[in-house]
């Protein structure tokens, strides 16, 4: 699914609406957090570097239904939704679109809930591209995932949001919700950053010098 840039002005919360998504799905609990980075090896940085992450906390409704329940069409309004929710607090955090330059996206399934669970709320096109849309991003968005009980970490990889492939710009951001996942729960994960690492030096697909096993002392024997 092939998106445009997406604008607009931030969504307003509908939760106390019973037929709204996130009355539907049971979201619980929106959180963001956002990080500033002045310094780094007891240098200052020229311009200081925001990491954000933005999640959901929400019912798994798939619980139960079997390794063979429908996964493509029952995400999709959540899904949608919470690509909005998410991106109106990530942009919010680090001062628009055009300040985000690095992104990724990630889930965490309730001990009671498939792996397959949090992949469908975060690989359908209906989160994944939207949040893309409203990042302005053209890349793959960087992905993890982990099951496990309130509390459990994750860290997400972020990535360049144009070429993806960006070495400077590979860094990750740490969630945790501190009594998220419940047994029933998903926690879904938009991250993103304004800039690359502190002082990158390490060098990129540019600039790398080709490949070859003689120079390398015996090191692949």
């Amino acid at each position: 699914m092939a998106l445009q840039k997406f604008s607009g002005a931030p969504s307003v919360l509908r939760h106390l609406d019973p037929s709204s998504p996130e009355a539907r799905w049971g979201v619980r609990r929106i959180t963001v957090e956002a990080t500033e980075t002045l310094a780094d090896g007891e240098e200052p940085l020229a311009v200081p570097v925001v990491q954000a992450a933005a999640t959901a906390v929400l019912r798994n409704p798939w619980i139960g239904a079997g390794t063979d329940s429908e996964l493509v069409q029952s995400p999709q309004l959540i899904a949608a939704r919470l690509s909005k929710l998410l991106a109106d607090r990530l942009l919010a955090a680090l001062g628009g679109a055009d300040a985000v330059a690095a992104f990724g996206k990630g889930v965490i399934i309730g001990e009671a809930g498939e792996m397959e669970h949090g992949a469908a709320i975060t690989h359908t096109p209906y989160f994944a591209s939207s949040l893309r849309g409203f990042l302005d991003g053209s890349a793959v968005i960087s992905f993890a995932d982990a099951r496990g009980a309130a509390g459990q970490p994750l860290t997400i990889p972020l990535c360049e949001k144009h070429s993806g492939t960006r070495r400077d710009f590979y860094q990750s951001v740490r969630v945790r919700v501190p009594d998220a996942p419940r047994r029933d729960e998903l926690v879904l994960i938009a991250a993103a950053a304004t800039g690359p690492r502190p002082f990158p030096r390490v060098g990129d697909r540019a600039t790398d010098l080709p490949l070859d096993p003689a120079t390398l002392n015996g090191a692949f024997a």
